[in-house]
């Protein structure tokens, strides 16, 4: 029996690939065999993602994309299905935060956030279904949509309100495309990840806030983007053709810890 974890001749389409989470899931990706589409905007960390990826001797490209332009999103897809050949995989995963709590948070930064985080990841959601509906309307196979989302997807964190929001959105988003898609054999599912160490959080695990964090966490440590390889891996595989519509929490235990 075929292995069904294997990603040889996948593609995957990654937002905010560069680094952090994002780069941890195309490595994982890449590991695997599968080939993919780093995307970001800032094009010299671009240019380090592909040399990096490249050394498993996958194909990788990378585009220079603002998911906060839907026009550049579109045309991104495009370029992208067209150079690769077919898209597997789409995974919203572009995001931002800033801290500040309700009665401090202008308009202008909540919508600045929803702009990525919501907008963003609907777009990129959206033009992944649309590609994978042609694919099987022209008799390939079905894909798999993934969305990046938190722990604000369950409780409340002082300070995140709009990133709550967003996330929270998304997950709906998510759901339904199951819903409507899953008629096609496509699938959507979202990755809730817990406290990870990336470019977006001040502190490590060796920083007093961070051993003031993993205290809480019952694995003791708090993540980091390879943490997630196992679970974004299954979510594109084979393995996980009839896994839908889920929510799924990988935070070393820290939900039911009581937050």
């Amino acid at each position: 029996m075929a292995n069904p974890f294997d990603l040889a001749g996948k593609v995957a389409l990654i937002t905010g690939a560069n680094s952090g989470i994002g780069f941890g899931y195309a490595e994982a990706i890449a590991r695997a065999g599968g080939d993919v589409v780093v995307w970001g905007r800032r094009a010299e960390r671009n240019r380090e993602a592909v040399d990096r990826l490249a050394e498993h001797g996958t194909r990788v490209i990378a585009q220079q994309v603002d998911v906060a332009d839907e026009q550049a999103q579109v045309a991104a897809f495009a370029a992208a299905a067209a150079e690769m050949g077919h898209l597997d995989c789409a995974i919203a995963n572009a995001g931002q935060v800033t801290l500040a709590p309700v009665v401090d948070m202008s308009l202008q930064e909540y919508e600045d956030l929803q702009r990525v985080a919501q907008g963003g990841a609907f777009v990129t959601l959206r033009e992944g279904a649309r590609q994978m509906v042609r694919q099987v309307e022209a008799g390939g196979p079905p894909g798999s949509l993934i969305a990046t989302g938190s722990l604000t997807n369950f409780t409340a964190i002082w300070g995140l309100a709009h990133y709550a929001a967003a996330k929270s959105a998304v997950a709906g988003v998510i759901r339904t495309l199951a819903l409507e898609l899953g008629p096609q054999g496509i699938r959507a599912n979202m990755v809730c990840a817990g406290l990870i160490e990336t470019e977006m959080v001040p502190f490590d695990n060796d920083h007093e806030m961070g051993r003031e964090a993993a205290a809480k966490i019952p694995l003791g440590r708090m993540g980091k983007p390879q943490d997630l390889a196992g679970i974004v891996v299954y979510l594109m595989s084979d393995a996980s053709r009839y896994h839908s519509g889920d929510v799924i929490t990988v935070d070393g235990g820290r939900s039911i810890n009581g937050m």
